[in-house]
């Protein structure tokens, strides 16, 4: 089985925007951020919160770094780094969900997003934070 490369999935307590773009001045490539405003994830925060960056990817070749802020997740050293995983299909990301969640615990069932993927998150037996995420082909 030929798995994509790992992912860092980095967490910020309201930082985001400012360490990707620090990120960006430092390591170069394209920046992207949307923001929780203007997306159905702004219907279940407050006001407040949708100037917060839903999530950020910066690309430069064969680097690929995400993130996000927190939202309503307290932040601590142990849980800002999650791996993140994209899948090739609706089978690899449902057997890869179903062996990392073994002994561990599910924090996000696997799910379909607004945004035309199918996507989960879990803590596995060992502690790590894990994100897995299949792309789902554009409807012909």
């Amino acid at each position: 089985m030929l798995i994509a490369p790992l992912t860092p999935y980095l967490t910020f307590d309201g930082t985001c925007r400012e360490a990707m773009t620090f990120y960006q001045q430092c390591l170069g490539g394209d920046l992207q951020i949307q923001t929780v405003a203007g997306t159905p994830a702004a219907e279940h925060m407050p006001a407040e919160a949708h100037n917060s960056v839903l999530h950020a990817i910066l690309t430069n070749g064969n680097l690929v770094l995400m993130a996000s802020d927190a939202g309503t997740q307290q932040i601590t050293k142990g849980n800002m780094v999650s791996l993140s995983v994209n899948c090739q299909s609706a089978e690899e990301i449902a057997a890869l969900f179903q062996q990392f969640s073994e002994g561990g615990v599910v924090t996000m069932p696997l799910q379909d997003t607004f945004w035309g993927a199918t996507f989960g998150m879990l803590t596995d037996r060992f502690g790590i934070d894990w994100m897995f995420n299949y792309d789902k082909p554009a409807a012909q």
